[in-house]
């Protein structure tokens, strides 16, 4: 029977590119082999098979953009029962002369099917990862809404990322197939002047490039392709720097009783099947300190003279993968206990680790923890994941002597270092909340007053 194969859910995205089909017409696959490969603003993830059969068509290309409920295949699923799938393929055939007809149809619906990511050869599929413009950025306060580009002739992608760096793609030449607007064309643009030299200041645009070397005229060198996730992350890190004035505040708490309590429950835990982390215990901890600072648990309003506070509680934590770093949510952590939050965060970091992560697994992060407190170092400086307004370094802890007043004993000290936005928090809120943080790691009894 054939079957339509349709894009699950895969949260707030609209129109994600497909970068990687995995079969062909004529392959049989299984319930949850991986069919294609999206590549979201945050991440890759698989779209896996939802049930087994042949693939008898595949309905997109490498490039196109799709949302959920697009159908991106049919299955010959004989072996499971079904009345009217049948007829899709004979209906298919039996209308040769009504395809021009209805053709424009399908291109009318956003997100039934799939979307043209480009034409011609000027947008190579990985290489917008080259291109000063970012996918996604987080356009100023204060600017003209550009919305109109009737006139335009460009790519979705290519709209999006004129809208949010305010360039009127009525005033840009194209120089693609036909005249289309690529991301090149947007680039010369922003870096040639006219009415968007002040949103291209914004994005990066106007920094002198760091010149090019050949440093094969001192050794032998290779080029490496970066990893994907290397490839989306790099320009929103670069974004981030950019926008945001950053600040690191460091600090060191003391967590000689809370560790030895977490050993304790990680003990009982591995016979379950878990662990326990120190970063379960911080991720509660810092839920302690938002509720007492709010700021650090907001994001600025995009008018520019307002925060948004945010009533609930969704950490991000960053969990290193073969591929590179990706920030999986925990979300409502101020609901969760140690065990639960415990469970769910090995859930996840497996999940990133094998590439399996969904869409929504990474979104609505409010606070963001990155630890590297398995590999060592003292303090480091971790870039704000606007639009949050703060995150959380963690370096590996050390027993040193401390002063009670009396004598030196020796402890668990624990380097913290908080990064946050200048414009939302300033140094003495910073402070505050580091004080609150650390109190609560000190005495686990303190996260639950």
């Amino acid at each position: 029977m054939a079957k339509d194969v349709a894009v699950p859910d895969i949260g707030d995205f609209d129109a994600v590119p497909i970068i990687e089909i995995h079969v062909a017409v004529g392959d049989t696959v299984s319930a949850e082999d991986p069919l294609i490969t999206l590549e979201s603003d945050k991440a890759a993830m698989d779209v896996p098979a939802p049930f087994g059969g042949t693939v008898t068509e595949i309905k997109v290309a490498v490039g196109d953009e799709v949302g959920e409920g697009a159908v991106i295949m049919l299955f010959d699923a004989a072996d499971e029962g079904g009345g009217d799938e049948p007829e899709k393929p004979a209906e298919s055939e039996s209308k040769p002369k009504q395809e021009s007809a209805s053709a424009p149809k399908q291109e009318s619906k956003p997100q039934s099917d799939a979307k043209p990511r480009g034409e011609g050869g000027a947008q190579p599929q990985p290489g917008n990862a080259g291109v000063d413009i970012p996918d996604r950025v987080y356009p100023l306060a204060g600017k003209a809404d550009f919305s109109d580009f009737s006139n335009a002739h460009a790519s979705p992608s290519v709209r999006r990322a004129a809208r949010e760096l305010e360039v009127d793609l009525n005033e840009v030449t194209g120089t693609g197939d036909k005249g289309r607007i690529t991301r090149e064309d947007l680039k010369k643009h922003l870096s040639g002047g006219g009415g968007a030299a002040p949103a291209a200041a914004s994005g990066g645009a106007g920094i002198p490039p760091v010149p090019a070397v050949d440093f094969s005229k001192f050794g032998k060198v290779e080029d490496v392709d970066m990893s994907r996730i290397q490839k989306i992350s790099g320009p929103a890190l670069h974004r981030s720097w950019l926008n945001v004035p950053h600040v690191t505040h460091n600090e060191e708490a003391d967590i000689t009783e809370t560790d030895q309590f977490r050993k304790e429950m990680d003990t009982k835990a591995k016979e379950q099947g878990y662990r326990v982390t120190l970063l379960s215990f911080m991720i509660k901890a810092s839920v302690k300190a938002l509720r007492e600072h709010w700021q650090v648990n907001s994001s600025l309003h995009p008018d520019g003279d307002k925060l948004i506070r945010k009533h609930y509680y969704n950490i991000g934590f960053a969990a290193d993968t073969p591929n590179g770093l990706v920030v999986p949510v925990i979300k409502d952590a101020d609901r969760k206990g140690i065990v639960e939050i415990s469970k769910e965060l090995g859930e996840l970091s497996a999940a990133a680790r094998e590439g399996k992560l969904k869409g929504g697994d990474m979104q609505g992060a409010t606070f963001t923890i990155s630890s590297l407190g398995g590999i060592g170092g003292t303090s480091f400086t971790p870039i704000v994941n606007a639009p949050e307004v703060a995150i959380l370094g963690l370096t590996r802890a050390k027993m040193a002597p401390v002063w009670n007043g009396k004598k030196f004993v020796p402890r668990n000290m624990l380097p913290m270092s908080l990064s946050y936005d200048h414009r939302a928090i300033d140094g003495a809120l910073a402070a505050r909340f580091c004080v609150t943080l650390k109190d609560a790691i000190n005495d686990i009894r303190n996260m639950i007053l």
